[in-house]
């Protein structure tokens, strides 16, 4: 049992646990000086462009005039280049693609992600497209934990267009931090977006609204994508969703048309509410539990969606790893701490891990 006075012990020691960590995060707010953006707001006549430049809101407005795209915008050192102002979804299903890297669970290392492409020649020397027709997937996770969020998303954005005509393609899925941002669950945001969002006097999920560049290219991207015969997702798919013989558009369409809770009329209820709980396919890590996925549901999910492998992040892992006989690929390959990453590759059959270093290593079953 445990006594009263242990527990006003214990609450004490909270406390002052709690007031440490405030004080070492306001002083890690009050020593980083922030240079971010640009954050562009979408008017019927103009576009609204903010930039924090070093520690400075710079605020300017931009003539609306879409016969003059792509658009290029330059300061405080950053670069963002947009070809569209509206967004369409993205399909969802993909055959008879020659190759394909996966990679995933980014969460802002903006250098670390350009090494990694780089030395596996996704992109050339100069950050351009360099996988001509081929397919690279982004299973979500862009978001949070470091401090060059949006620099990759402006990155990705441009590098989408260079992929497209190219004619290859780059797939960014939506994971779980995509969703949290989106709709106000901030808890993991890097002190530096903390500030951003002081500085530019707004919430951080609002500089992604439906009035923005970014909020919308974001809300236009899928939950899954089903390329040839292995199927992506950032967390996974219960076993139920086969019993139940749920399809891939449903699941896709159900979660996107309920993304963002306070932008429907109610909350979220039903199958749409199940989605973005735990066993939905952002959140699900049942693949990797001694209590989660049996083999013989991972085959019935197999054979439901007429898939031989199923491809996922969110769990993380040392390197690029298998469960299941090789059935389940794990590519969140810990990119998220900085120090070291790897992509996946498809290709004639064959899976092979593409190191920091760029050396390709069979993927072990």
């Amino acid at each position: 049992m445990i006594t009263s006075r242990l527990l006003r012990t214990l609450s004490a020691a909270m406390c002052t646990s709690l007031l440490l960590a405030n004080q070492v995060h306001a002083k890690s707010l009050k020593d980083e000086r922030v240079t971010d953006g640009p954050y562009i707001d979408v008017h019927n006549k103009a576009l609204s462009v903010n930039w924090i430049c070093d520690d400075q809101v710079k605020r300017t407005q931009l003539k609306l005039e879409e016969d003059s795209l792509p658009y290029s915008f330059n300061a405080c050192g950053l670069t963002a280049i947009t070809s569209q102002l509206h967004f369409d979804e993205q399909l969802i299903e993909y055959q008879n693609v020659k190759r394909v890297a996966a990679l995933s669970d980014l969460h802002g290392q903006y250098e670390l992600m350009l090494t990694l492409l780089k030395n596996n020649k996704i992109i050339d020397k100069n950050n351009r497209w360099a996988f001509a027709d081929g397919h690279f997937v982004i299973t979500g996770d862009i978001f949070d934990r470091g401090d060059k969020v949006t620099e990759i998303l402006w990155f990705i954005h441009d590098l989408e267009k260079q992929a497209e005509q190219a004619g290859g393609k780059i797939h960014l899925l939506l994971g779980n931090h995509e969703v949290m941002v989106l709709n106000g669950d901030l808890r993991y945001l890097h002190p530096k977006y903390v500030k951003a969002e002081q500085l530019l006097e707004t919430p951080f999920d609002q500089l992604f609204n439906q009035q923005t560049i970014l909020g919308r290219w974001l809300r236009s991207k899928p939950v899954l994508v089903k390329i040839n015969d292995h199927l992506y997702a950032h967390g996974g798919f219960h076993p139920q969703l086969a019993e139940d013989k749920v399809t891939l558009d449903t699941i896709n369409k159900t979660f996107k048309s309920h993304l963002v809770e306070k932008e429907l009329p109610k909350k979220r209820e039903g199958f749409a509410r199940y989605l973005h709980k735990t066993h939905g396919p952002i959140w699900y890590r049942g693949y990797f539990k001694d209590d989660g996925a049996t083999a013989e549901e991972l085959d019935l999910l197999l054979k439901h969606f007429d898939v031989n492998h199923i491809v996922v992040g969110h769990t993380s892992q040392k390197k690029i790893e298998t469960r299941f006989n090789g059935k389940v690929i794990a590519i969140d390959s810990n990119i998220k701490k900085g120090k070291y990453g790897e992509v996946l590759f498809i290709e004639n059959g064959k899976h092979e891990r593409g190191t920091l270093k760029g050396k390709r290593k069979p993927l072990k079953r």
